[in-house]
């Protein structure tokens, strides 16, 4: 049995090398060596995932389940995480969340502290080592002889790496040809790269489909005669929970779909509900008469994968499109803009905001679908805003940046107490030089320094830019960054200049929030 120790020494073993190749031997290294029994979680964990995937596991359940010790020689196996991890999302009824705590505890307190630091980031989905998904394609490949374009293929259809993986390492080339585009077996979704401007997007686009982008949740709709099924970017099933789209794509006339699109909660005008208030809706498991009359869901299908017995995942984008328009009313279909023209391209995206919606995407009209794939002929542009912010503390990196203070804790002036309020964190937008400059920074203004976390006296401000705000319990000001990245610091602010609770509140209230959140 494989010790879970051998697994993390692999795992920081890759984050600390910057080198792609060392990475991947590393990795195909470890993986040829796992009993077959083993291999989906070795994959799984090292890929940053579990086989239960996120239901019950989270932060608010990780703190609270934080044990005081720590074993002081490793002996949890992969398959005692496993099982631990069953127990603790398979708890249900009075009670549960106690259990699941427990059971939690349980497993934090046999492992050792690397151990317990890699659980943690694993449960968060912040196994930051290197490009996951993509890295253990390459060293699934590595590791069972089978060509890296035959392993990402399979994984871009079948779920992933994690659920393809064991039968490359398993059976090899051969096993592989049984992963498909089929109905009700969800596809990896094609993700966007992010572009400056509508310039920037045109620039490397000339001629695209300009397309609302809305702030929702991404989902695969699948649809054999009347069964209809609904699927998450990251293939769990949650059909239950929106049974106005079941309807709809039940009603469209053809036998076999296969549909990608957003969910989002609209208003009565047509203006979105605040993100965190359409995942609350669409969270709903149930069929909730009373929530569905309070916030019903709509969709804006943009793609389509599968129309009755055609394959259209190699097709053209303007082809799929016109699948799409062809079962698909308009009311259904995300608006879109075919131009080559950026001043025509601005005003859509203008608008598209002024709807509140929070940009567009840019695509490429002679593209192919690519599942899983962080396209550049997929550009999204989204309205960002930046705020100046106070570091009031700064969590210990790992890997490559092990010994420098990485994850900044930003807050916001509170002008009616003169103190600050936590809203969020960030280890995004930070070079090396900044890392080493801001650690004798932080460190010289340190308070509190544990294991984890440095806290500063609150003087630096840094400049961050983000998406949006969302409501959000875990901080005492009720909100919270959303994509938040460093824009850099600003030695020229005090923190008394820093920006205001005020602020921030306005501009959730102008994103269609509740202004008094947090008050």
């Amino acid at each position: 049995m494989t010790r879970l120790a051998e697994l993390v020494a692999v795992s920081d073993r890759v984050a600390a090398v910057s080198g792609r190749r060392a990475k991947i031997d590393a990795l195909a290294a470890f993986l040829r060596g796992l009993d077959p029994a083993e291999s989906a979680l070795g994959v799984a964990y090292l890929a940053g995932t579990t086989r239960q995937g996120g239901g019950g596991l989270g932060y608010a359940l990780l703190r609270a389940a934080q044990p005081d010790d720590a074993a002081a020689e490793p002996t949890l196996t992969l398959a005692d995480v496993d099982a631990a991890l069953e127990a603790v999302v398979t708890s249900r009824g009075a009670g549960s969340q106690a259990q699941r705590r427990e059971h939690l505890r349980a497993l934090l307190v046999r492992a050792t502290r690397d151990e317990q630091a890699f659980l943690g980031r694993l449960i968060q989905g912040e196994l930051r080592q290197g490009a996951l998904e993509g890295l253990m394609i390459e060293a699934v490949a590595a590791a069972s002889g089978v060509p890296v374009a035959d392993v990402r293929r399979a994984a871009m259809v079948g779920g992933g790496v994690a659920a393809v993986g064991p039968a490359a390492l398993r059976d090899g080339a051969p096993a592989l040809a049984a992963f498909a585009i089929q109905l009700f077996q969800p596809v990896a979704p094609m993700l966007a790269q992010p572009a400056d401007d509508m310039e920037d997007a045109f620039a490397r686009v000339p001629l695209a489909a300009v397309e609302w982008k809305v702030d929702g949740a991404r989902v695969q709709v699948h649809k054999s005669g009347d069964d209809v099924r609904l699927y998450t970017r990251t293939g769990n099933d949650v059909t239950g929970a929106a049974p106005e789209i079941v309807e709809h794509v039940r009603a469209l006339p053809a036998t076999a779909l296969i549909l990608d699109g957003e969910a989002i909660a609209l208003r009565a005008d047509g203006s979105p509900w605040p993100f965190q208030d359409t995942m609350r809706r669409f969270g709903r498991q149930q069929h909730d008469v009373a929530s569905r009359a309070a916030m019903p869901l709509s969709v804006f299908f943009f793609d389509c994968l599968r129309h009755d017995d055609a394959d259209l995942v190699a097709a053209r984008g303007d082809a799929r499109h016109a699948a799409l328009a062809s079962v698909v009313p308009a009311a259904l279909i995300a608006p879109r803009l075919v131009t080559d023209d950026v001043v025509s391209a601005q005003a859509f995206y203008d608008e598209t905001i002024a709807r509140g919606h929070e940009g567009v995407m840019v695509k490429a009209l002679d593209a192919p679908y690519e599942p899983g794939a962080r396209s550049a002929a997929w550009l999204k542009v989204k309205r960002t805003h930046t705020l100046d912010l106070v570091v009031l503390a700064a969590e210990w990196g790992h890997g490559r940046r092990r010994g420098w203070l990485s994850n900044l804790h930003l807050g916001a002036r509170d002008p009616a107490t003169g103190g600050f309020v936590m809203l969020g964190k960030t280890f995004k937008g930070m070079t090396d030089a900044l890392l080493e400059w801001q650690t004798a920074a932080l460190l010289e203004r340190a308070t509190e320094r544990g294991d984890w976390v440095v806290r500063v006296r609150p003087e630096l401000v840094v400049e961050v830019t983000f998406n949006d705000l969302q409501a959000s319990p875990r901080y005492e000001g009720g909100l919270a960054l959303r994509f938040a990245r460093i824009k850099g610091y600003r030695p020229d602010k005090t923190a008394a200049e820093a920006d205001t609770m005020d602020t921030v509140r306005a501009i959730y209230a102008a994103q269609g929030g509740d202004g008094a959140a947090g008050q």
